[in-house]
C-alpha cells in the first residue's frame, strides 16, 4: 500500500475537517465530553477557523495512502529565540492507528521543523489520552503538566517536549 505525505494547502480545509471529525470522536470520547469535542471541533476546525490557521503560517501536512486522505499534523515555530516548534495537531483516522503512520508524520515534522532551524519539537496532550505512551515512544518526555481554561472547559494537558 502507498502512503505519501505532502504539505496542504488551503484547498485541503474540507478535508482536514473531515478527518477531525471522523478521529476527534474515537480519540477523545472516553475522557471529554461530547459538548467540549463539539464545540472544540467547530472552534478548531471549522473552515474559517482553519482558513485562518493557514494565514497565520501553520504548515499542514495530510498523510494519504493510496491516494486517498487519512490523517493530517500541523505544525509551526512558536519560540523563535529558543527555536521552538509546536505540533499543534496530529490525527489519524481509526483504521490507520497502529500502522506507523502517526511516527511517519512525527518523523516528518521533526525533519522539517529541524530543517528550519528548530531545536525542540513541543506539543500539548491531553493528560488522560492513552497517546501520551505513544508520544514518549517517538522521543518526547513530559515537560509540564498544565489545566488550561478553555471556553468553559479546563484543558488537562501535558506540555512534552523532543530534541530535534
Amino acid at each position: 500500500m502507498s502512503l505519501s505525505i505532502r504539505t496542504a494547502n488551503p484547498t485541503d480545509i474540507s478535508t482536514i475537517g473531515q478527518l477531525a471529525e471522523e478521529s476527534w470522536w474515537p480519540a477523545y470520547s472516553s475522557f471529554i465530553s461530547a459538548e467540549q469535542i463539539s464545540y472544540m471541533l467547530n472552534e478548531m476546525y471549522s473552515p474559517e477557523a482553519l482558513a485562518q490557521q493557514f494565514s497565520e503560517g501553520i504548515t499542514f501536512l495530510l498523510v494519504e495512502r493510496n491516494g486517498l486522505a487519512v490523517g493530517f499534523a500541523a505544525f509551526s515555530e512558536t519560540n523563535i529565540l529558543e527555536q521552538v516548534f509546536k505540533l499543534h495537531k496530529l490525527y489519524l483516522l481509526p483504521s490507520e492507528q497502529g500502522k506507523g503512520t502517526g511516527k511517519l508524520l512525527i518523523d516528518e515534522v521533526s525533519t522539517l521543523s529541524k530543517n528550519l532551524g528548530g531545536l525542540i519539537l513541543e506539543l500539548n496532550v491531553n493528560r488522560g489520552n492513552k497517546a501520551v505512551e505513544f508520544y514518549k515512544k517517538q522521543g518526547f518526555d513530559i515537560h509540564q503538566s498544565l489545566d488550561i481554561p478553555y471556553h468553559t472547559f479546563v484543558l488537562n494537558d501535558y506540555i512534552m517536549r523532543k530534541a530535534l
